[in-house]
């Protein structure tokens, strides 16, 4: 495959994963799809970085943008625009690493919720996770299922953020390639 059509093959591949990741990030402001929990701050901590949003989805369009137009025929197709792709794609592995380590703390740090009378993160610091005992769950009366709706939600986070941790990674390699070799072109009849 040329280096052209692997960069569109990548930044293709890069909107979506964008998409879902700010889509899910905007979605855990909305605990038990409700806005009462966000109004009064009684949102998990990791969903207030907004690694989704920004890391996920932002620091990742950005590239994936000018990765599109590198791997276009003419002249963003060029050893200059390969070697710049290596810096947009390194700034998409930032972001993609961000909303992974963010998801990742928000699975194992579990949600704040309402556990009899008191706001708290009740599953923080716990010698076992309670990922593997679903009747703990039980323990967060409100917002109403927000153990399931959390691990959903930054579950989907942490699969979308490594998928484009793979993908800005390949077109890192792959602008290598055509910084040092140039991109091919299909040469037409003369």
């Amino acid at each position: 495959m040329c280096t052209g059509k692997c960069s569109r093959f990548v930044a293709a591949s890069l909107y979506p994963l964008a998409f879902i990741s700010v889509l899910c990030n905007i979605i855990l402001f909305f605990p038990g799809w409700s806005t009462e929990y966000a109004r009064d701050g009684n949102l998990t901590e990791e969903v207030k970085y907004m690694g989704g949003l920004i890391g996920g989805g932002l620091m990742v369009l950005a590239p994936a943008l000018f990765i599109h137009l590198t791997g276009k025929q003419g002249c963003c197709g060029n050893r200059c625009g390969m070697f710049l792709s290596i810096a947009f794609a390194a700034l998409g592995v930032a972001g993609a690493l961000y909303s992974f380590v963010v998801a990742m703390l928000g699975l194992v740090n579990g949600p704040y919720c309402k556990v009899l009378l008191i706001w708290t993160t009740p599953f923080k610091d716990r010698s076992e996770s309670y990922l593997n005992d679903r009747n703990s769950w039980s323990l967060c009366t409100a917002p109403k299922n927000v153990v399931e709706f959390n691990v959903g939600l930054f579950s989907t986070l942490l699969v979308t953020s490594g998928l484009q941790l793979i993908l800005c990674g390949a077109q890192m390699i792959n602008g290598l390639f055509g910084c040092l070799c140039g991109t091919c072109k299909e040469k037409g009849p003369l």
